[in-house]
């Protein structure tokens, strides 16, 4: 049997899927070449966003379109929040939440017995277990998962209700995992999670938090053979100056490369939204980690067009933003999501305002990533080279300060590191 996989969303999605691909093969399930039949598909879904669910059901009727003899499993959070609707779907034969989707096997065992629809989630407040996974498909960087669900309820999310209670492994089974990676070569893994500032609890056994995330990147930064790592996002809140500290003085290992959710630049928004900071803590983290890691390269999420967003706090927010001395926004409109509190906060942006607020903040990303990167030509830089896509004659890599850079394909150079002189020839306008 053959078996090809889709992805949506997050990293941390990328991961499970991975480690999904890696539990069939050890079963006999070969995954399938581009363009070949499949026997199964699996489509790991996201449910960020309305937009992301729209695109989870384009994706899966297309799929069920092309090959409607495949057994189609439909997993990932878009599953876990609206399994009715995925299972009523023409040629959905498996909709699996998130508890389930790394029990896929015996699913897929009783539907080739049975040939009977299935739908299973667990309700999300019962959702306790936490599964590592660690894999690297088809990349040179592992993803590894430490941590899952999220005890914040921010009052636009609907994470805590897909994912379940924050939960996490132990430091000594994380660390056996990076272990297991140095020893199969990798020499980068990013660490993935939906709130792995969090990491620590373990609502399954009831026990008192007894480590932290910091324990973890110390523990982390001690295997030998792993070169990299790469905190995927963290909360500012989470992300404490002793880190910070620690990262840019002590570590040997973990990449001066952040990724930091503002939400919102206005502290009368950040409240409504239950978020856990305001701009005064999150400007002090931005500048301590420009401070001490000048080279630093710092994304940054925002939701443009919020309820409660009134074009005074949006033009306040906007000049915030515009302040900081960050690399790149990532930005999204703001989408009114099912059950969450935000719907009962006034003040709703029309849809023609949110897209004209998502287009300000895009130019400022534009031109605060220019800024950096030309800061950062003409100065050497260590890069990890990955296998091209498909035999493509180019190959890419990341630096250390996460810059994609290319070059012509050399096999004896993947999974490498080399220095380069940084210029307009090899960046690279992707990222």
């Amino acid at each position: 049997m053959k078996a090809e996989y889709h992805t949506l969303g997050c990293k941390l999605n990328f991961s499970e899927t991975s480690t999904i691909g890696k539990m069939l093969r050890d079963r006999g399930v070969e995954t399938a070449a581009e363009g070949e039949r499949p026997d199964i598909i699996v489509v790991n879904t996201c449910s960020v966003t309305e937009v992301a669910d729209k695109k989870g059901r384009q994706l899966v009727r297309r799929l069920a379109r092309q090959w409607p003899d495949a057994t189609l499993v439909v997993t990932g959070c878009y599953a876990q929040l609206k399994p009715e609707q995925l299972a009523g779907m023409d040629g959905v034969d498996i909709v699996l939440g998130n508890n389930e989707k790394l029990r896929i096997s015996q699913y897929l065992d009783r539907w080739l017995e049975t040939h009977s629809p299935i739908a299973a989630t667990t309700p999300w407040g019962e959702i306790k277990e936490f599964a590592p996974s660690c894999e690297r498909g088809d990349r040179t960087r592992y993803f590894l998962k430490v941590q899952d669900g999220c005890d914040y309820y921010c009052t636009y999310c609907t994470i805590p209700f897909a994912r379940g209670r924050s939960r996490s492994g132990s430091v000594s089974e994380i660390v056996e995992i990076a272990r297991g990676v140095a020893a199969e070569g990798g020499r980068e893994i990013v660490i993935t999670g939906v709130n792995i500032g969090d990491f620590g609890r373990h609502p399954a056994s009831d026990e008192q938090q007894r480590e932290d995330f910091f324990t973890l990147l110390r523990e982390l930064d001690k295997v030998e053979g792993i070169e990299r790592y790469r905190i995927s996002s963290i909360e500012p809140n989470l992300l404490t100056e002793e880190i910070i500290h620690w990262i840019a003085e002590e570590s040997r290992t973990v990449m001066p490369h952040f990724h930091i959710p503002l939400q919102a630049g206005s502290d009368a928004v950040l409240k409504l939204m239950n978020r856990r900071y305001d701009t005064d803590l999150f400007r002090s983290r931005i500048e301590l980690i420009k401070k001490l890691m000048p080279d630093a390269f710092i994304g940054i999420d925002i939701i443009a067009g919020a309820r409660g967003e009134t074009d005074d706090e949006w033009l306040k927010g906007l000049e915030f933003v515009d302040s900081l001395p960050v690399t790149r926004l990532h930005v999204f409109p703001y989408s009114e999501r099912p059950g969450t509190k935000a719907l009962q906060l006034a003040h709703a942006v029309s849809q023609e305002e949110k897209h004209r607020r998502v287009a300000e903040l895009m130019k400022i990303s534009e031109r605060k990533h220019a800024a950096f990167i030309a800061e950062q030509t003409g100065k050497e830089a260590k890069v990890l080279w990955e296998a091209p896509h498909h035999g493509a004659k180019i190959m890419h890599g990341w630096t250390e300060n996460y810059i994609r850079v290319e070059a012509p394909y050399r096999p004896e150079l993947v999974n490498m590191v080399t220095t380069v002189t940084l210029n307009k020839d090899i960046i690279s306008d992707e990222q």
